[in-house]
């Protein structure tokens, strides 16, 4: 896949460059704006979006895109998202202060002590923007492939340049990104994303229960992601009876899959209290022999995932 990612200071009017690249090249374009109404079509216009949450978001977003488009984003922090993906460039628009402070005048037909308030306060935002979502206030210079100097280079020029480097890389020639490529990289940021809690509404699940540990709560969320049924410890089995049949010792997995008919039971904890669990596990399958049950840790999340087919399954935009 193709992917060209353009920032740029405020005022510099970078979008401009974004827009005419797309056009010319063919590409899909994604701003800013489609971000959010693709994150409200997917998630509910009311989900708040955590900082934090926003790169996995726009990766998740830019990673489905990408199987059947070649794509031109444009917002700052791109050139942070782009390194996750094959086939990129990287383009940082930048310009004097007077020549931003008049494109801001021609833009919003303001005077020239306006226009330089606005810029003030563009360049504050976005300073505490890229601090919030990716822990630095501004991006520098080696973090680009071209960086366009809109003092001496009109858009379109920039626009051309743009073309011409992507012709020169080949990128035009590269591949969509494939499926498979695509659901190790969505199961990633769904699990990000799963931490702050961000599923699609319309769950499959109502919570009626506390988990015991946030991990619990994260695998719920990633269940949910994936439009998942799931019931949580929603059966005790007894594994060890004394001779009058009274129960001497139980066990209650985690989750109870119904679709699949699978229990799980996630652990995190150190070995001494894991080979407990095991030898609860395996108490269990000599009971109940008929019983589909499986232990994970959390780094095993992926594993259950794929091995069950479950990442296959649609997930609306």
């Amino acid at each position: 896949m193709a992917l060209i990612a353009v920032s740029g200071h405020p005022g510099c009017r970078f979008e401009e460059v974004a827009r005419i690249s797309a056009q010319r090249l063919g590409f899909e374009l994604l701003t800013q704006s489609r971000i959010r109404s693709l994150t409200s079509e997917e998630f509910g216009a009311d989900t708040v979006i955590p900082d934090r949450a926003w790169p996995s978001l726009v990766m998740s977003i830019l990673a489905r895109l990408a199987t059947e488009h070649h794509l031109v984003y444009c917002a700052a922090g791109g050139e942070v998202q782009a390194k996750q993906f094959p086939g990129t460039l990287r383009v940082h628009v930048v310009a004097p202060e007077n020549v931003r402070i008049g494109n801001l005048m021609l833009d919003h037909r303001l005077e020239r002590e306006p226009a330089r308030k606005m810029l003030l306060d563009l360049e504050t935002a976005d300073r505490e923007q890229r601090r919030a979502r990716f822990g630095k206030t501004q991006a520098t210079a080696e973090l680009f492939d071209l960086v366009f100097n809109s003092e001496s280079l009109s858009t379109e020029q920039m626009a051309e340049l743009v073309e011409t480097a992507v012709a020169s890389g080949g990128l035009r020639e590269r591949g969509y990104l494939s499926h498979a490529a695509e659901q190790q990289l969505q199961f990633h940021m769904r699990m990000k994303l799963a931490r702050y809690g961000i599923v699609p509404p319309s769950r499959v699940t109502l919570r009626s229960k506390k988990f015991a540990h946030a991990s619990e709560e994260m695998f719920a969320n990633l269940l949910d992601f994936y439009r998942i049924a799931w019931e949580y410890e929603p059966r005790t089995f007894p594994i060890q009876q004394a001779e009058d049949g009274a129960v001497l010792e139980a066990f209650t997995p985690d989750f109870y899959l119904p679709e699949y008919d699978l229990y799980v039971e996630l652990t995190t904890m150190k070995q001494s209290l894991v080979t407990r669990k095991n030898r609860k596990v395996r108490l269990l399958r000599e009971q109940y022999p008929n019983l589909n049950v499986q232990v994970f840790y959390q780094k095993d999340f992926e594993n259950l995932i794929f091995k069950y087919g479950l990442a296959g399954r649609p997930v609306e935009a």
